[in-house]
């Protein structure tokens, strides 16, 4: 059985990072390794969750595309937009980096805890990046969505083996992908890319 990390378009730990920035197209096609990551959970339930991610990677590819020269960092396609009336792209990754930290710290969450369900890491999670920002319905469809999470031991078997197997490989992509999502919070911090968002 492929391992799903094999699968993915590129790992996040393989993503450039210059001090130009975080490589757009890079960025984007190991996002979409997460989209590839709920398919793996297997509930609609997660569907919600898979489409927010999925519909932000293309308006942040959708505005790349207009110039990948020009756009061929991040930050270059958020300073782009910075003042102007037209932020979709800026928005996007916003959603988009806070959907990746909260897959992030679930499955790091887990990882780390090796008695941990996964819906009790991915509930935690949720509570420290998204719930603050989603209203009283979207609240409820996370919820439903948490409940729904397979079993922990289900979970690994899914991604190539038991948690033995895959950890090695997992953890250093999730931790990857945490280091992205911090560098890209401290940049809309730093400039308050966020206001009005």
């Amino acid at each position: 059985m492929q391992k799903f990390l094999e699968k993915v378009p590129l790992r996040f730990n393989d993503v450039t990072v210059t001090d130009a920035g975080i490589n757009t197209d890079e960025f984007l096609r190991a996002a979409q390794g997460v989209v590839m990551l709920f398919d793996e959970l297997g509930s609609a339930a997660f569907m919600p969750v898979k489409s927010d991610i999925e519909g932000n990677i293309n308006k942040v590819r959708t505005k790349f595309l207009t110039n990948p020269l020009q756009f061929d960092t991040l930050e270059k396609i958020i300073y782009a937009e910075a003042g102007t009336k037209d932020r979709t792209a800026t928005q996007g990754l916003l959603w988009l980096k806070r959907g990746l930290d909260f897959t992030a710290k679930g499955i790091a969450r887990n990882i780390a805890d090796m008695s941990e369900e996964l819906s009790d890491s991915f509930t935690d999670a949720y509570t420290k990046t998204l719930k603050e920002f989603h209203n009283f319905i979207i609240k409820g469809v996370f919820s439903m969505a948490m409940k729904a999470c397979p079993a922990r031991n289900d979970f690994y078997a899914k991604l190539g083996g038991s948690y033995n197997d895959v950890v090695g490989d997992l953890r250093p992509w999730v931790d990857a992908l945490q280091n992205l999502v911090d560098k890209l919070s401290d940049f809309y911090r730093k400039g308050s890319y966020d206001k009005g968002l």
